[in-house]
């Protein structure tokens, strides 16, 4: 891999990551769409700790309070405040992610990178996306959250494992099909993208580490990665405040369409 490919692979999973469409579906299209060699599961992942470090510097000031709040519940042996229940809700909504990651790791890093299923799940999750975003009310912010909501939310992460679901999209899906407006079913998926992604860069970074010859790229696409997640987590959250999650939707459907016209021309199966 070259640097411009890890640094062109980097600004895609940055943006990807954090609007609702599918960062590990884009990952999986763009070597297969220019002819490049694909990078695997373990490059994908490596790239995550750049979108990491840009959620965690993002919300820096609600991190602060959620460790605070963390302690307290160890020290105090009970939840009491917002902060508090927050620490729950991003320690329940990740279970089922990571239950998921462990159990289908194996079909993650080969029969889910297909591009038929991708184009087919961008398609399908764009739909549910525009009908969640378009029929649910958006009576509730992340004060009124609870357990089950976290629950329901971590169960459409877990799903995420396929390409073209997107774990930004599923779990702000759920978030607004659960009632929450759309800023906070944003944030609430920002904030428990990190455990999760966390634990898979611990998992899968040391393989792309022994996998590199030059870690040049793979350095470039990290640190690419990261501006890029900024931006995006920066550019989403201003642009829902005033607009709907459409023009994702819209997105979803057209490169669906195009990656299943593609797979017909080039005569791909599964």
């Amino acid at each position: 891999m070259t640097v411009l490919q890890a640094i062109v692979l980097g600004i895609v999973q940055g943006l990807a990551e954090f609007l609702p469409i599918s960062s590990s579906a884009h990952l999986s299209l763009v070597p297969w769409l220019f002819g490049w060699q694909d990078p695997g599961l373990s490059f994908d992942v490596a790239l995550h700790v750049g979108t990491l470090v840009a959620v965690l510097w993002y919300f820096r000031a609600e991190w602060v309070r959620l460790v605070r709040g963390a302690f307290a519940i160890v020290r105090q042996r009970a939840v009491r405040t917002e902060d508090e229940w927050r620490v729950v809700y991003i320690a329940i909504a990740t279970v089922p992610g990571a239950v998921a990651g462990l159990l289908l790791q194996d079909l993650a890093e080969t029969v889910f990178r297909a591009p038929v299923i991708t184009g087919i799940m961008l398609i399908v999750m764009g739909t549910l996306l525009w009908a969640a975003d378009r029929w649910a009310a958006q009576t509730r912010t992340l004060p009124r959250m609870r357990w089950v909501d976290a629950l329901l939310i971590g169960v459409a992460q877990a799903c995420a494992l396929v390409p073209g679901v997107s774990r930004s999209g599923a779990t702000m899906t759920a978030g607004r099909a659960l009632g929450f407006d759309r800023t906070s079913a944003a944030v609430f998926s920002f904030l428990m993208s990190m455990p999760i992604t966390a634990a898979a860069a611990v998992l899968k970074v040391p393989d792309a580490i022994r996998q590199a010859t030059d870690y040049t790229p793979l350095v470039a696409g990290i640190v690419a990665a990261g501006i890029s997640s900024w931006l995006a987590i920066a550019v989403l959250l201003r642009f829902i405040s005033r607009n709907s999650f459409g023009v994702f939707a819209v997105y979803r459907w057209a490169l669906g369409l195009l990656v299943l016209w593609l797979v017909q021309q080039r005569g791909v199966t599964f």
